[in-house]
Parts: C-alpha cells; sequence; structure tokens
C-alpha cells in the first residue's frame, strides 16, 4: 500500500503549483512558520524559488531573525537553511558534472546563466536548419529544458509565451554575466533579446559576414559599460572587423573602453590585417587603460605585425600583464629589436612600461630560429617582472638557447621572478639542456616549473636531472626525452634528500620496470607530490605491485597517478587497486581499461 501523503505535503505541493502558475499567494508565504518555508525551500523549482526569494522580506546572507513565540516574548533565533544552498542543490541535480567546476558564491546568479546558455545553444542548433527563416526569439524550447525550471506539466497554460526563447533571455537574462554566442545568433535582434543582461564576458564564433558583424556590434555597444572580457575564435577577421568591434566597446563621452581580456584564435585573414598592425587595433591598446590580457593565437600573423605590435607596447603605459602570440609566422620580428630600441629610447622617457608590466610571454610555435632568440634575450631585458615563458614548439636547437643562456644567467643574479618555463619540441640536446640546466639551478629567483619534454636527450641527461631535482622545482616535464632504462636508474640513484616536487611527468621514455622503481623511490622522497603522469613507458605488469608496495609506505599527498598506454590484461584485481588507493574518495591509480589491439604504442608515429 502506497503512503498516505501528509497534509504539510499537501499544501506543499499545492503552493508549488500556485507559485509557478503565477504569484496570488506570495504575499501570505513569509507570514507562515519558518520550518514550513525551510521544507517549502528544498522543495520547489527554479522558477517558483525565483519568486519566492524576490518576495521574502528579509536577506538570505542574514542567518539571525526575529520571532515571537505564543505569548509574546521577543527571542533571537538561527535559521537552519539557506537559500543558496537550495540554489546549488538545484545547480547540481541538472547539472552534476559541472559542479565541481564551479566556484561561486551566488549559486542563483549561476544557474539561470547555465540554463540561459543552455536555450540559446539550443536556438543556434534551430537556427542553423536551412530552412528556418523567422525570428531567433520565437524559437521554442524543448520541454526537456522547460521541465527544468518547473514548467514541467503545465504546457496547457500560456506562461507569457514561456517555451519561446524570447521569454527567457527576458526573463532570466539579469543573472547572465558570460555568454557564448555562435555566428547564427548575431542577428538585429539579439541586442533586444539579452537586453536586461549585464554582459561581462562575451564568447563568440564563427562570425563572418557584415549582418553578423553589425548584430554584433548593437549588442557590445549596448553593454560597453560592463564589458571587461572579449573572446572570438574561428572567425573571418579583416580590418574593418577589427575597426568595428573597437569602435563598439569605447564608452561614450570618454573615448576609452573597459575591455581588460581581448583574444582571437584561430581564425582567418580576410585581408592584409595580419601583415601589418592595423590602426584600429593601436587605436584600441592605446585607449585600453584597464586591458591586461591580449591573445592573437593561431591568426596567421606575420612579422611585421608582430614587430609593430611589440613596439607599440614598449611606448604605451597600459597595463598588460599577459601577450599571447602562440601559432602565428613571426620569425625575424625582433632581428633589429635591440638597434630599434637604442634609438627610440632617446626619445622616449616612457619605454617600455606595458612591457614592464608583462608577467606572461606566450611564443609557442612561431618557427622562431636561433637569431630569434639572441633578439628575445634583448626584448626579455625590458620584463623584469616575467613569470611565465613558453617558446615551446619553436625549432631553434642548441645554438638558439644558447643565444638565450645570458638572459638565465643574468635573471639568476637579480632575483628575477619567472616561475615557469617551457621548452618543448625545440629540437635540444643533452649538451644544450644541460647548459640550461646549470644556469636554472644557480636561480635565485622563484623558479617553480620547467618543461623540456618532447626534446630527445637520451639518457645521458639523467645525472644533470637528478641534481636538478634537488633544487626548488616544483612541476617537472620530461616526457618524451629518451631516458630508457639507464636514465631511470641514474635518476634514482640521484634522489638523496627530500624533494620539492608537487607534479611530474616522465611519460614516453620507455623505462620498463625501471621507471616503476624510480617512482618507488620518488614517492618516498616528495612528500608534497600530487600528480605523476607515467604512461607510456613499456613497463610491464609486475611494475603496477612495485607501485602499489611504494603508494602502501608512502606518507604522501598523492592524487593522480597515470598508468595508462601500457599493455596490460585487464583483471578483477585492477579494480581492487583502484578501490584501495583513494584521495578525498577518489581513485589514484589511471590504469589501462583494456588493452588496444593495432593502435600506435608509447611514442610510435
Amino acid at each position: 500500500m502506497a503512503d498516505v501523503p501528509s497534509l504539510i505535503s499537501l499544501c506543499i505541493d499545492t503552493l508549488k503549483e500556485e507559485l509557478v502558475r503565477g504569484d496570488d499567494v506570495l504575499p501570505a508565504i513569509p507570514e507562515l512558520p519558518f520550518d514550513l518555508i525551510d521544507i517549502l525551500i528544498t522543495r520547489l523549482p527554479p522558477l517558483a524559488l525565483t519568486k519566492l526569494q524576490n518576495h521574502l522580506p528579509y536577506d538570505d546572507q542574514d542567518m539571525q531573525v526575529f520571532s515571537h513565540d505564543r505569548v509574546g516574548d521577543k527571542r533571537k533565533r538561527g535559521r537552519d537553511w539557506n537559500l543558496d544552498v537550495a540554489w546549488r542543490m538545484l545547480f547540481k541535480l541538472r547539472w552534476p558534472n559541472l559542479v565541481d567546476q564551479i566556484q561561486t558564491t551566488d549559486w542563483q546568479q549561476v544557474y539561470w546563466e547555465t540554463h540561459l546558455q543552455n536555450c540559446l545553444d539550443v536556438a543556434a542548433e534551430r537556427a542553423l536548419i536551412p530552412s528556418f527563416n523567422g525570428y531567433i526569439g520565437d524559437i521554442q524550447i524543448p520541454d526537456t529544458i522547460l521541465k527544468h525550471v518547473g514548467f514541467d506539466g503545465h504546457t496547457s497554460y500560456s506562461f507569457h509565451d514561456h517555451s519561446k526563447l524570447s521569454y527567457h533571455c527576458l526573463q532570466f537574462g539579469c543573472h547572465a554575466r558570460c555568454l557564448r554566442l555562435q555566428n547564427v545568433l548575431c542577428t538585429a535582434e539579439i541586442s533586444d533579446l539579452l537586453r536586461e543582461c549585464k554582459l561581462r564576458s562575451l564568447v563568440l564564433g564563427w562570425i563572418r559576414s557584415k549582418e553578423q558583424i553589425d548584430g554584433l556590434c548593437k549588442l557590445l555597444a549596448q553593454h560597453s559599460k560592463t564589458l571587461t572580457s572579449l573572446e572570438f575564435f574561428y572567425c573571418s577577421v579583416s580590418s574593418d572587423f577589427v575597426k568595428a568591434i573597437c569602435d563598439s566597446v569605447v564608452i561614450k563621452g570618454v573615448q576609452r573602453h573597459g575591455i581588460e581580456h581581448l583574444s582571437i584564435n584561430s581564425s582567418s585573414s580576410v585581408d592584409s590585417w595580419t601583415a601589418t598592425l592595423p590602426s584600429e587595433l593601436v587605436s584600441f591598446l592605446s585607449s585600453g587603460r584597464s586591458l591586461c590580457s591580449l591573445k592573437l593565437s593561431n591568426n596567421d600573423l606575420r612579422r611585421n605585425f608582430a614587430q609593430s605590435l611589440f613596439m607599440t607596447l614598449l611606448n604605451l603605459s597600459s597595463g598588460i600583464s599577459v601577450l599571447d602570440l602562440s601559432e602565428n609566422h613571426i620569425a625575424g620580428w625582433l632581428s633589429d629589436f635591440n638597434q630599434r630600441t637604442s634609438r627610440v629610447s632617446h626619445l622616449s622617457l616612457g619605454i617600455g612600461k606595458s612591457l614592464q608590466l608583462l608577467r606572461v610571454l606566450n611564443l609557442r610555435g612561431n618557427f622562431l630560429k636561433k637569431d630569434d632568440l639572441e633578439g628575445l634575450r634583448h626584448a626579455l631585458a625590458h620584463m623584469p617582472n616575467l613569470e611565465n615563458l613558453d617558446i615551446s614548439d619553436n625549432f631553434f636547437k642548441d645554438e638558439g638557447i644558447r643565444n638565450l643562456i645570458p638572459y638565465f644567467v643574468e635573471a639568476s643574479e637579480t632575483c628575477s621572478p619567472l616561475a615557469d618555463l617551457k621548452l618543448e619540441n625545440c629540437e635540444l640536446s643533452c649538451d644544450g639542456v644541460y647548459l640550461l640546466l646549470d644556469a636554472l639551478s644557480t636561480f635565485k629567483g622563484p623558479l617553480k616549473s620547467l618543461s623540456i619534454a618532447e626534446n630527445f636527450l637520451g639518457s645521458e641527461i639523467a645525472a644533470t636531472l637528478g641534481k636538478f631535482l634537488d633544487t626548488s622545482i616544483q612541476v617537472l616535464n620530461i616526457g618524451g626525452i629518451g631516458l630508457g632504462p639507464s636514465g631511470f636508474r641514474v635518476l634514482q640513484d640521484q634522489i638523496k634528500g627530500e624533494l620539492k616536487l608537487v607534479k611530474i611527468n616522465i611519460s614516453k621514455n620507455r623505462g620498463g620496470i625501471e621507471t616503476a622503481k624510480f617512482l618507488s623511490r620518488l614517492l618516498s622522497h616528495a612528500p608534497q607530490l600530487t600528480e605523476v603522469n607515467a604512461a607510456f613507458n613499456l613497463m610491464p605488469i609486475e611494475s603496477l605491485t612495485v607501485i602499489c608496495s611504494a603508494l602502501k609506505v608512502a606518507k604522501g599527498n598523492l592524487e593522480h597517478l597515470d598508468l595508462t598506454g601500457h599493455v596490460w590484461d585487464y583483471t578483477p584485481t585492477h579494480a581492487s587497486l583502484r578501490a584501495e588507493f583513494l584521495h578525498n574518495g577518489k581513485p589514484i591509480l589511471i590504469l589501462p581499461s583494456s588493452p588496444t589491439f593495432g593502435a600506435p604504442y608509447d611514442d610510435d608515429p
């Protein structure tokens, strides 16, 4: 026999229905006993909870409220519910895979923002159908989304066209701060649909036509006072595109903009904007007192563009701290940097103000050669606050790194703040890396992270690497450098005292059983170690016993140990090991799920 619902349960269900239907019962709810309000809040759908929250006469952050007992004596009573907890539970129920990625103190805001993004994504799919020719705002939101809001079972009622995109934009847009829009949504009506938003960040993809640019610019102008971040990807960018965007974000009356982050990535060039720095972009940089991040990655930028951009930044007094020019074609851009700056320095007392604030410089994959590293050494002298330098995927070889060694030597003497250095896949040899590590070993600054992965160095580098492990290094990526079994043996012998390592990548080194022995010693000497990538190392199944024995005695904080990429037959023992070694309830060991026959193994092409 089914349980008979209580009278309170029936009343709360009725209140839920009435709150979804309209606002008639709202004035009476604050007069209910607190215990009933507690229960009601935990059972309301998002739409009804929003109505109730807007009508409550007290602030949810006030955790103490006054009430009166039956004889009229006032007493202070701590409330045992919190609206933000209820919103977090609603978010987790709808998007369980996202809840751990969100850091917020306002779960109502992030709930409705994510809901609106879902609605916009659905609308984009409908609008992309070739036969679509109506208004974006009239696109119907499916019942699978509506039921999460609280409209489930109420589709026979009007509810102000609740099934249309326009309803959701206007009703919940006030909670939206960060949105992602596809080109098909950038029409003339987009600014009207999102007029209730207080947009701070926009991510925009596949903007191609003049109509889309015009629609987008209207939206940008409408939110120019609140926008701080713009990101474009897979767009067709021209000088007119750049001019239109830059003009749209300028705040009227003050002739400047509030954009802090501008990113144009993986976009094609319609005209010659990538060959030379457009004057509109120069104006944008000059009028952006708040601009702190500029990312122009994978846009086929050319040498003259990068050269002009760098010289422009050299003479600006903006606050740019992040510059990303990765995946472009700018070889030779610093060929005469030293001579040009020497001439300019006599004319400008404010030279280099922007570069002095630079903390992150990404020049990955720019076809840089050895002479470019010489120019970069002179340029780095204007960046005394640089913390992160990435020059990976540039084939400058040992000759190039030798040109940069003097910078590291000088930086070690001046307590440089450089903390993260990436030199992956630069065709370096053992000789070049030996000189590099020798210079970095004397670093007086806070170098914490180094990556020299994908440079074939061989086992000869192991002894120098072992000594380097004894420095303040916390994150080390030496994946795919060809250590082999002998290299791991040398590394193992070099470990004497306690290491400061937090993360290490030793994958794709073909170390066999010696990889496991090295890991066993490492685990006992690196108590702060949280993450290890040991994938694709030709380890036999016996390695698992060695590693697990070390895990049992190690008193560390290991959270993640990647052992994938090995041809181990999956057995029930694997499941028990995953269950045995846990960190905060999650398995530490990442094991091969099953052998993959015919797939490339280790670092085979």
